[in-house]
């Protein structure tokens, strides 16, 4: 029996639309992440973009459980000596909650120039407002 190899030309991707209202934000961007992937379909291949594309609304809506909203921080350095920066969640959610999503899927796929070409295929909205009606998107319940 032969292995079974994907391939990016023969690939059909699907569209799919979750609802971020309500839902915490790891388990959120952990199914993200699996279905950008592909890890949700049969011909899983680790190293073909077998993953779909994916619309997040309501980004504004999510939820961080405990206290992290006030205690988590976003980090970033600019390489200059004390150029540290740090930003606490609530500031980020407040102002840009698109980046917090994107940033916790980012940390969940691959370091590498496949996990950026997944990246791609995901799109956030602070709304419920999407401008993808004529790539007729399905709706997606996670259960997380």
């Amino acid at each position: 029996m032969k292995t079974f190899m994907a391939k990016s030309e023969e690939l059909q991707r699907k569209w799919y639309i979750i609802d971020a209202d309500g839902k915490p934000l790891g388990r959120l961007a952990s199914e993200v992440a699996k279905i950008l992937r592909g890890k949700n379909k049969p011909i899983y291949t680790p190293h073909v973009d077998t993953g779909d594309h994916v619309i997040i609304i309501n980004a504004e809506k999510v939820v961080l459980t405990g206290k992290k909203l006030e205690q988590k921080l976003y980090r970033h350095h600019s390489l200059y000596p004390g150029g540290l920066k740090e930003t606490q969640y609530k500031i980020i959610m407040e102002e840009r909650p698109e980046f917090a999503i994107m940033k916790a899927v980012k940390g969940m796929l691959p370091h590498n120039s496949l996990g950026r070409q997944m990246l791609k295929k995901l799109r956030v909205y602070k709304g419920a407002e999407h401008n993808h009606q004529a790539q007729k998107p399905e709706k997606l319940d996670l259960n997380c």
